[in-house]
């Protein structure tokens, strides 16, 4: 892995992928920040999926299970259909490091229909990136990831803001990555630029993301409107609704565990 890689991963073959040093984690830098590698479990579905069909569904909900820690190092994957059909897919994706699986993904995808005469949303608009003042997460957050994303924040009082966020890398070198799983990417990042607690008091890793999504995003922007709850047990949430140059895009939910110093 050379200081000049340009992308979160490097294809080696099929299966194989090595993580590049823009992956760091913001809890420890030698760990992989799961954000990247959530992304690249939604593009590998995206890729099956292109590589089975000719016709075209699309990432609906995206599930994810984040089963352990993984170094920035080289990953093993899998995808595995779960429930084939002509309308409707559930497909499952995992990413595993020295035969240890660290993340799972299940993920619908939906024929898309002409639905135009009937959509709508409640979901309320946040401003756009260019309302909102630049903000660097790496004077709070470590790590090659945190340093690769560019920011833009409201902070309305700790644990309650929105943002948008983008990051100018790729997340495969060399190969074509649909907009949902860019933007899946950063979905992670959620947990980190509005938080309740000074990180370095208290670590509230998250055990699991689930976003819906309305639709394909558009744009290079995420926009994320969040929400930090920590409850008396050690258990914590972080709420989301996201956002893209459209307007709202879907909602983000991550379940932390909760743990002082």
């Amino acid at each position: 892995m050379g200081e000049t890689s340009t992308a979160y991963f490097e294809r080696l073959d099929e299966t194989r992928l090595r993580a590049t040093e823009h992956t760091g984690g913001a809890w420890r830098e030698d760990e992989q920040h799961i954000a990247p590698a959530l992304g690249l479990l939604a593009h590998l579905v995206e890729r099956d999926h292109a590589a089975r069909r000719e016709d075209r569904l699309v990432l609906a909900r995206l599930s994810y299970d984040i089963l352990g820690t993984v170094p920035v190092d080289v990953v093993d994957t899998a995808v595995r259909v779960l429930r084939p059909g002509r309308t409707i897919e559930l497909v499952e994706a995992s990413l595993a490091h020295a035969g240890r699986t660290v993340a799972t993904l299940r993920a619908w995808l939906l024929a898309e229909r002409d639905a135009a005469a009937v959509a709508g949303s409640a979901l309320p608009s946040i401003p756009r990136p260019e309302e909102l003042s630049a903000w660097v997460p790496a004077e709070t957050w470590p790590g090659g990831f945190i340093r690769s994303v560019e920011v833009r924040r409201h902070l309305e009082e700790p644990g309650r803001g929105w943002f948008w966020v983008r990051t100018p890398l790729p997340l495969v070198a060399g190969e074509p990555v649909g907009a949902t799983a860019r933007l899946a990417g950063l979905l992670d990042i959620a947990n980190g630029m509005t938080v309740r607690a000074d990180p370095e008091r208290v670590h509230f890793p998250n055990v699991d993301l689930t976003a819906h999504l309305l639709r394909e995003p558009v744009g290079e922007w995420l926009g994320v409107d969040t929400s930090v709850s920590f409850g008396a047990t050690g258990v914590g949430l972080t709420s989301s609704r996201l956002h893209d140059a459209q307007g709202p895009l879907g909602t983000l939910a991550q379940c932390l565990t909760v743990r002082p110093r």
